[in-house]
């Protein structure tokens, strides 16, 4: 279990970014070489509108249900006593490649405007599951603000199944690399299946959701839910990830044991954010399609995105709620008595698409500055990131067209790292991280 101690390791993480910043020379040459020819200027998504009626945010609205202890209890009983990231981290079995050994191919997803100050490829074998697709990242840098998770610095990626290709059996399921990056010339990692606890304890099924966005907040990992469905987030406890027994490729109790579909370890829900009004829609709730944190509001907060087709002309809504400052919730959000999770900032943009966001306020800013990563609706093209506020939005241009589709080829989230001062994202080939400082320069 992790032993949280804040404003700790500063020294070391300013030797940190100082080793990184040499990285950062390499693969600007080859940020370069990627051709905007087929990016077509992006329309500007304008100045954030307020939402502060009760008809706006009302529909935001969350019922926390969390899953009964004993429910839990049961699972570990049977499964063998829970163990946490160090224990995953200490059985990786496969390696990340970096920038310099990925293909041109790989390489041509990352961003063009502003460069990755680092990026890896996957290992060849996932990177060849063409019916896993990656989407979400958070870090240690989240789960608190040193940066480390017990000794050890933690980035998570979270990747999806298609929904109609490959085996049945493991079809929409959720799975989550736990990437250890003490060595950045060399990260490796283990992945861990994301389930769901039925029958009281006495098994579990597959999460079945596209997880596109997720946050790791002291020990909990928030994760979304595919579209249209009244559940918003489901909740993970980093303490209680579950060794399995058998490699079947089942997922769930089977004769003799356990499985996950072959894999070593699955992470069961300990709790989920249902909308009170429904399931999102265009009329009610919105479908969550990006999550990130925000460490400089008070308190933290977790930052969501609306997932719009892109291309479309509807205005997509950004929001936050915060997290609860009460020790026994470490992780959760803030809640009524009810066990209600309101919004706590509201706003439509003009992008649609939204695959990232992020909110940050600036040195010198007076109100938080909102950046947007959305999807082209062009097939193949690179994305938009946009940073937007109340006064209007500004992105990075590049190529001989002006373009702004400077952002890496489908983007997923956005996670900003406070201690080494990197934005962490992915395109569907690449791992990478960009200096904040350089996404500011780049829009300004």
């Amino acid at each position: 279990m992790k032993h949280r101690g804040r404003h700790r390791r500063r020294r070391r993480g300013a030797a940190l970014r100082a080793v990184l910043a040499g990285t950062a020379l390499a693969l600007t040459a080859t940020a370069t070489l990627i051709s905007t020819s087929q990016a077509e200027v992006a329309g500007n998504p304008g100045a954030l509108q307020p939402l502060t009626s009760r008809a706006d945010t009302g529909p935001l609205r969350l019922q926390e249900r969390l899953v009964p202890a004993r429910t839990l209890n049961r699972l570990a009983a049977s499964m063998g006593r829970p163990v946490g990231v160090d224990a995953v981290l200490r059985t990786a079995d496969h390696t990340l490649r970096s920038g310099a050994g990925c293909s041109a191919g790989d390489r041509a997803t990352l961003p063009v405007a502003p460069a990755a100050g680092r990026a890896y490829c996957w290992d060849r074998t996932d990177a060849a599951a063409t019916a896993w697709r990656p989407a979400s990242v958070t870090t240690s840098g989240d789960a608190d603000d040193d940066g480390v998770w017990g000794t050890h610095r933690v980035v998570l990626a979270g990747w999806t199944h298609s929904a109609t290709a490959g085996r049945a059996a493991e079809r929409g399921l959720a799975r989550v690399a736990f990437v250890d990056t003490d060595d950045p010339a060399r990260p490796v990692y283990r992945w861990v299946l994301l389930v769901v606890p039925v029958d009281g304890g006495r098994d579990y099924r597959g999460l079945a959701s596209g997880v596109s966005g997720m946050v790791w907040y002291q020990n909990k990992l928030l994760v979304t839910t595919t579209a249209g469905s009244a559940d918003a987030l489901y909740v993970y406890d980093l303490d209680r990830i579950q060794r399995t027994t058998a490699t079947t490729p089942a997922v769930g109790r089977v004769p003799g044991g356990w499985s996950a579909d072959g894999y070593g370890y699955v992470m069961p829900a300990v709790g989920s954010y249902r909308y009170a009004a429904g399931r999102c829609s265009a009329a009610g709730p919105p479908c969550p399609g990006a999550l990130s944190l925000d460490r400089g509001s008070a308190p933290d907060s977790l930052v969501a995105g609306e997932w719009t087709a892109p291309g479309s002309d509807r205005r997509a809504r950004l929001w936050r709620y915060a997290f609860s400052t009460d020790p026994a919730r470490g992780g959760l959000l803030a809640t009524d008595s009810a066990g209600r999770a309101d919004a706590v900032e509201a706003y439509r943009t003009k992008a649609a698409g939204i695959r990232g966001v992020l909110s940050y306020r600036r040195p010198g800013a007076a109100a938080p500055s909102w950046y947007v990563g959305h999807l082209s609706s062009s097939a193949g093209a690179h994305d938009g990131l946009w940073r937007q506020d109340r006064k209007g939005a500004q992105a990075a241009h590049c190529g001989f067209d002006a373009s702004h589709h400077c952002w890496a080829r489908s983007a997923g989230s956005l996670s900003y790292w406070q201690e080494t001062g990197e934005v962490w994202s992915l395109s569907d080939r690449m791992l990478f991280a960009v200096p904040l400082a350089a996404l500011d320069r780049s829009a300004d």
